[in-house]
């Protein structure tokens, strides 16, 4: 591709102006057209840690070879340099093929324009294991959870927790869930001593399962693909935390588990987004179910914070409000 040697960079490493090689995965291309009737392609390129998206107008070079050629789902080589727009940053393309068998000697490897947590999978899923077995004191609700936890370890192991926003990646929804519990343990253990008087108290199994069980109806929510996650279509017409509570139900039928405390987890499960815009049939009407929508919230908040901090290239202190949050961030003076 190269007639002179270009220094191969991923998009986090990409300095505003300068020129490099990228491999990237072609992970989204729409055929548009603007308010006057102009087409255009709107393309999203992506490696393992940042991706961007960006309008390849109809009279531009590449757009017949985009329409035509450019492949969702394909790895390519790209030679390009990143500049700053009024609508965000942007890839402008110099050259650009589908990766072959010669790049394997300059680094390329899918995995490496996959998302994926920076954690090990294999030992954040036996974390989660061993809470639900040493921190969850009810002997129906812990046999519950560890069997949920089994029957779909293949899918702990590789889902994302979102289509896009947060922790959409390979092992995201595993990361989310037990960054979760971990502060569910926490926030259950402090308000169940400090309201020790509160009738009837904080039950803390339901707490800690409710946090790892809260989002697993994501696994019938959402498929993987090479492109991301998309949704089933029972992920679009019923949802996760309806979905998520037939999953609750059914392994409690299939272990004849009928009590108060799988009743509050069910509650805990539907209701932990709190709003119906956000797709909770019910706001959290327990301290559990509170306490766990809290939990999730901020897990999820913070990872969109730590991603503009971590992508946006506006220069100075504060960043561009062209972000998951809609806001500017403070990330300070150099």
């Amino acid at each position: 591709m190269a007639t002179r040697a270009m220094p191969i960079v991923t998009l986090s490493e990409t300095v505003l102006g300068q020129e490099a090689d990228l491999f990237l995965l072609l992970s989204a291309k729409e055929d548009l057209t603007t308010k006057t009737g102009k087409p255009y392609l709107k393309v999203t390129f992506r490696d393992s840690k940042s991706e961007v998206s960006f309008p390849i107008w109809s009279d531009a070079a590449w757009y017949e070879a985009a329409k035509a050629q450019w492949t969702v789902g394909g790895f390519y080589r790209v030679r390009g340099a990143m500049r700053e727009t009024n609508f965000g940053p942007q890839l402008e393309i110099r050259k650009i093929r589908e990766v072959n068998d010669a790049d394997k000697a300059d680094g390329f490897d899918p995995a490496m324009c996959l998302p994926q947590s920076k954690f090990d999978p294999r030992e954040m899923f036996a974390e989660l294991l061993r809470i639900a077995k040493d921190n969850i004191e009810d002997k129906q609700i812990r046999k519950l959870t560890e069997s949920i936890l089994q029957k779909y370890q293949k899918e702990w192991l590789t889902f994302p927790a979102a289509r896009h926003n947060h922790h959409a990646y390979a092992g995201g929804l595993l990361e989310h869930t037990l960054s979760v519990t971990r502060t569910a343990m926490f926030l259950a253990a402090k308000y169940a001593a400090y309201y020790d008087d509160m009738t009837p108290p904080l039950n803390k199994s339901v707490a800690v399962a409710g946090a790892i069980l809260h989002d697993v109806g994501k696994f019938r929510e959402l498929a993987c693909s090479p492109e991301g996650a998309v949704y089933s279509a029972e992920g679009a017409m019923i949802g996760h935390m309806l979905l998520g509570r037939d999953i609750v139900r059914e392994t409690a039928a299939e272990l004849k588990i009928e009590s108060e405390a799988l009743f509050r987890l069910e509650h805990a499960v539907i209701a932990h987004q709190r709003l119906p815009e956000w797709g909770s049939p019910k706001p959290p009407m327990t301290p559990e179910a509170l306490l766990i929508h809290y939990a999730d919230d901020m897990d999820a908040k913070m990872n969109m914070m730590a991603t503009i901090l971590r992508e946006d290239r506006q220069a100075g202190p504060i960043t561009s409000k062209k972000n998951v949050l809609a806001q500017h961030v403070y990330r300070g003076e150099a």
